[in-house]
């Protein structure tokens, strides 16, 4: 383990600390925290600092709504249950390129793609042939980018939030309904505080690997239009810059951020293994 995980970390700290480009061999040296006060001062790299924030807290936010939503639909016995579950978990299961793909593509493109398309249909429904047809990646990059990311991990949510509905205590929700209260004050006052430690674990994990997405932003625009995420900027400094003292000072920004997120992460599933062996 330490061979395979912490001396190539130790490493990339090593070299983070170092003026160290491939186009320029001779010049390398030790620079101290120069590299970092570059990650703290280039404008490209703060704007993609703030980039992450935004598209990790509204994949994050969004997909947890959604997926509450649906694990409370889920938990309902219906008939087919196991092909709907089947059906909503699969955009989790597909690899995340050829999902990125598939939005870029079949979806948002603007000449063949399904929405487009549909507003076609719709126009046409009122003797219209004159249907907005807009450049969808062009318009909203980053919304386009977050589409595809909230559509990948909503089934992550509402697996890890339906895990929590089927864990709860029916015996006070039967108690409830017999003193007569309705389904918004069994949600509010007995699911919700319930749901609350998977609430955060389903954020903080999704945290972690959202936070670390490169191939929907990669795929649908290229980081471009304002949508370079750091992991992104990395790849920019790293294979296009050559500059490897940078891009491993920007990566260990990432992990830093990443052990932080992962560190609540795990605290919230300690205590939620508590909870259990104590029942």
């Amino acid at each position: 383990m330490v061979i395979v995980t912490q001396l190539p970390f130790v490493a990339t700290l090593v070299i983070s600390f170092m003026q160290w480009n491939a186009l320029a061999p001779q010049n390398r040296r030790f620079t101290g925290l120069t590299n970092y006060q570059t990650v703290i001062s280039d404008p490209m790299l703060r704007s993609s600092v703030l980039t992450t924030i935004a598209l990790t807290a509204t994949v994050v936010v969004v997909s947890l709504v959604l997926g509450l939503g649906l694990a409370l639909l889920l938990d309902r016995r219906f008939r087919g249950r196991g092909i709907v579950r089947t059906l909503l978990i699969t955009p989790f299961l597909i690899v995340p390129v050829a999902s990125a793909l598939l939005w870029k593509h079949a979806l948002y493109n603007a000449s063949y793609g399904v929405i487009n398309g549909v507003l076609s249909w719709l126009w046409s429904l009122f003797g219209s042939h004159h249907a907005p047809q807009p450049d969808w990646i062009s318009h909203t990059p980053l919304m386009a980018v977050e589409i595809s990311l909230v559509w990948q991990w909503t089934p992550f949510m509402m697996l890890i939030l339906l895990a929590g509905l089927q864990s709860r205590q029916l015996d006070a929700v039967e108690a409830a309904t017999v003193d007569g209260a309705g389904s918004w004050q069994i949600f509010r006052y007995l699911t919700l505080p319930h749901l609350r430690r998977y609430l955060e674990l389903a954020a903080l994990l999704g945290s972690v690997y959202v936070v670390q997405n490169f191939d929907a932003v990669f795929t649908i625009t290229s980081g471009g239009l304002g949508t370079a995420n750091l992991p992104y900027s990395i790849y920019q400094t790293f294979y296009q810059a050559h500059d490897y003292g940078q891009a491993s000072a920007e990566g260990v920004v990432v992990v830093i951020g990443s052990i932080i997120v992962a560190t609540f992460a795990l605290r919230t599933v300690s205590s939620l293994l508590s909870q259990e062996a104590s029942r």
